[in-house]
């Protein structure tokens, strides 16, 4: 009797959690059925790859629709979903999304709740749904290291900016990809992630987008200038967007705040004063224009808005494919 009730506990306290994670996210709809993975890759220890991309856009072992691909990096095994929509130009090198979900969250919970399949569907870019990594196994609890923040990822130092590049290795052997075209998204402790990869690969990134989550990483010394679009509500309960952690937040960072990341990104690029506008009614646009290199900074507050993943009345998955679209590398 003790040791059910002590399970049926544990199981209470990890669907609390993962609520909190995902609070203030739409229902997710009936999880898909998911091809097993078509290929394993291993790639060699460092490696960062910058290869080619093949002639042809699709290669064997993908076809356009939804997979589940393997990939061991730094003696883990990693795995992630790949989004291949129909309307795709397989005549030629696409355009593709690094899409990293929330902590304590999964790849398949990130694609349903962000919608970015149907924009995709729309424009024809692919989109890859990574895994982060977690003690209780492949798709449980899984977070990321993106400097000060999060979890079992952050503790653990595990190299996500590595498994990163060999991601991308491992796709350029399924699919080839426009190099001039390559982005990345993120919720929350995603969001983290995508701002250290702001940092850390603009070798890789043309644009990143990062929704919920500020830059927590440090020295932040990028190579080249890159373009930035944010989205984050006044009433954030796990990041606040004055910097610190909230009532509602399941670790104890002291975030950095919005007004902050906006700065080191517009100063770091080199950019003039900014504009503001409203596009909607409870939404703030901040525009910095004048960039180094073509690139510009956005930054979308919502008034009101809570840790959640903009669709209504704001599609944030569109206008981030927008904004992606319009700032490819020169």
């Amino acid at each position: 009797m003790t040791n059910h009730r002590l399970l049926t506990v544990f199981s209470v306290l990890l669907l609390a959690m993962l609520a909190c994670a995902r609070g203030g996210t739409p229902t997710a709809a009936p999880a898909p059925t998911i091809p097993p993975a078509t290929r394993s890759f291993t790639p060699s220890p460092g490696n960062h790859s910058t290869r080619t991309p093949a002639p042809l856009a699709m290669l064997p072992g993908v076809n356009p629709g939804l997979s589940r691909h393997a990939l061991s990096f730094g003696g883990i095994q990693r795995d992630y979903l790949l989004y291949v929509p129909a309307s795709a130009d397989l005549g030629k090198p696409a355009p593709l999304v690094f899409a990293f979900h929330g902590g304590t969250g999964n790849a398949e919970n990130f694609m349903q709740t962000s919608g970015l399949n149907a924009v995709a569907d729309q424009h024809g870019f692919l989109v890859v749904y990574p895994n982060g990594t977690g003690r209780l196994g492949i798709d449980k609890l899984l977070t990321w290291n993106g400097g000060t923040c999060c979890g079992y990822a952050q503790t653990e130092n595990i190299d996500d900016v590595g498994f990163v590049r060999s991601l991308l290795a491992s796709l350029r052997s399924l699919v080839s990809i426009d190099p001039r075209r390559i982005y990345a998204s993120g919720f929350s402790n995603g969001a983290i992630l995508a701002q250290r990869l702001a940092c850390e690969a603009t070798d890789i990134f043309a644009a990143v987008a990062p929704v919920s989550g500020t830059l927590n990483f440090g020295p932040c010394t990028p190579d080249q200038p890159i373009s930035l679009i944010e989205f984050h509500g006044t009433a954030d309960p796990n990041i606040l967007y004055t910097g610190g952690y909230g009532p509602e937040s399941i670790v104890r960072v002291n975030f950095s705040a919005v007004a902050d990341t906006l700065k080191f990104w517009s100063n770091f690029d080199g950019c003039g004063a900014p504009s503001r506008s409203a596009p909607m009614q409870t939404i703030q646009l901040d525009t910095w224009t004048g960039c180094s290199g073509g690139v510009s900074v956005e930054l979308y507050t919502l008034e009101g808005g809570k840790h959640a993943w903009p669709v209504s009345p704001l599609a944030a998955s569109q206008v981030i494919w927008e904004f992606f679209a319009a700032h490819p590398k020169p």
